[in-house]
């Protein structure tokens, strides 16, 4: 990674809109011209870097993966210009990533938790009910003030999707998580969690598929943060196909989870929920996608909000810097043309600017 310097970076910033000259000297955003600062681009459109709010930087299919598989993982997210990821849940130690300036900015969850056979083996902090409380604790101390609940999954015995927490159990879990001043998340498939967890007082549904209109208003009104993650969704078909023999009810419901999925988002959007941008990447999906994921959530809301759904919006909501105005870290994107006009265009990013230092062009 190239060193931090003086640069000048012009273009139409976003999300004003207007046409800018932007200088970078010791890895800060300046609004006056900066003496002999390098040009790296003319033209384009600047925005606030990337965010990611749902990965899983250390994991892969099989569960923790070693540091330099881990490093792999941020680097690829680095280079699609995803500067600051939401880690939603990993088994594997990755604070060393904090003291790295060439690897992005890591919020994270601490591991998944989730009950004994109920989840993906190796993901998840495995425990029962009576457990909960004290688990969120634990987890909350490995975390950067939030949590992750594993909310449904596949019940053999019912043959179909059903919560794994009562309602009594994740309402003092969630009680708890905000005494310690963290917020909870989960992971929900189904209508009859997804209900009941935000009524529970959760801060988050990871996503969301079974999201009922009456739920979603009261998410709107509690400001409760939904991430569809799109590009996962696709992997529906395959779950059903895989659960049908033994599950038809299962794989039925999924394939109907699937087939809704841009009318719960629409009125997600419509209603007001606060709606950001995740690829689920780790676990089974490569990172780097952020590009395709915000390109994605376009489908069922307006390209602006897409992107700040995938930049300014997210980082306001994760607590760090929302615009690229005098003083901040430089952590920007450029892309060619306007991606108001061609979300696409973000697949493929001009120029990556970490920390104040191009890292990508």
């Amino acid at each position: 990674m190239n060193a931090a310097g003086r640069f000048n970076v012009s273009g139409y910033v976003l999300p004003e809109g207007d046409r800018r000259d932007l200088w970078i000297a010791d890895g800060v955003i300046r609004t006056e011209p900066v003496a002999d600062a390098q040009t790296l681009s003319s033209g384009g459109w600047i925005m606030p870097g990337l965010v990611d709010a749902h990965c899983h930087v250390g994991l892969e299919a099989t569960g923790a993966v070693p540091r330099e598989r881990a490093e792999q993982h941020a680097l690829a997210d680095r280079d699609a210009g995803a500067l600051l990821l939401r880690d939603a849940g990993s088994p594997a130690d990755t604070r060393w990533i904090d003291d790295r300036d060439d690897l992005p900015r890591l919020i994270r969850a601490g591991r998944h938790i989730a009950r004994p056979m109920r989840y993906i083996r190796n993901f998840a902090d495995e425990v029962e009910p009576a457990d909960l409380v004290a688990t969120v604790e634990r987890q909350a101390a490995r975390g950067d003030g939030w949590v992750k609940l594993v909310g449904d999954w596949i019940d053999r015995d019912a043959g179909d999707l059903t919560p794994l927490w009562p309602v009594e159990a994740a309402t003092a879990a969630i009680a708890r998580a905000h005494e310690l001043g963290v917020r909870v998340t989960a992971h929900v498939f189904g209508e009859q969690a997804a209900a009941e967890l935000v009524r529970a007082g959760i801060d988050g549904i990871e996503h969301g598929t079974g999201l009922d209109p009456d739920t979603l208003a009261l998410m709107a009104r509690r400001r409760v943060a939904l991430v569809p993650t799109m590009i996962q969704l696709d992997n529906f078909e395959s779950y059903a196909r895989a659960g049908e023999a033994k599950f038809p009810t299962y794989a039925a419901h999924m394939r109907a989870l699937y087939a809704r999925r841009l009318e719960t988002f629409r009125t997600a959007y419509e209603l007001g929920v606060p709606i950001y941008a995740g690829t689920d990447a780790g676990g089974s999906l490569p990172h780097g996608l952020v590009g395709s994921e915000i390109a994605r959530m376009g489908e069922f809301a307006p390209a602006e909000y897409a992107l700040g759904a995938g930049s300014w919006l997210a980082r306001e909501w994760l607590g760090r810097p929302a615009t690229l105005a005098e003083g901040v870290p430089a952590d920007l994107v450029v892309v060619d043309t306007d991606p108001r006009l061609d979300l696409g265009v973000l697949r493929a990013p001009r120029l990556v600017v970490l920390r104040g230092r191009p890292v990508a062009q």
